[in-house]
């Protein structure tokens, strides 16, 4: 019998249906509380993992220009890049003046 009065609602109209009703609000309260919290970490896990994403190009871009610049520093191509304009290398060694002071 007690089945059948709440599957009716029973328990809802009668006289100690005040406190029933308390409790069928905090819990809707906590269901609801809850059903936003787990949209909100959903949210977070979506955002981190879209960011993670983002962190690996970035990181892949950085060794990319790091692995280029090193290739532009190298002496073989700081000489081809001269010879474009018109700039070699010389052919006899630099010569090294020394400069003496006379004392007096």
């Amino acid at each position: 019998m007690k089945i059948y009065d709440v599957l009716k609602g029973g328990f809802l109209v009668d006289e100690g249906a005040f406190k029933n009703w308390r409790i069928i609000v905090f819990v809707v309260f906590l269901l609801l509380f809850m059903i936003t919290s787990s949209h909100n970490a959903d949210r977070k896990v979506m955002e981190i993992a879209s960011m993670n994403k983002e962190m690996k190009k970035l990181k892949s871009l950085y060794i990319d220009s790091g692995t280029y610049l090193t290739r532009m520093k190298m002496e073989s191509s700081v000489r081809e890049k001269l010879k474009e304009r018109g700039l070699a290398s010389p052919k006899t060694p630099p010569i090294k003046i020394k400069v003496t002071a006379k004392s007096n």
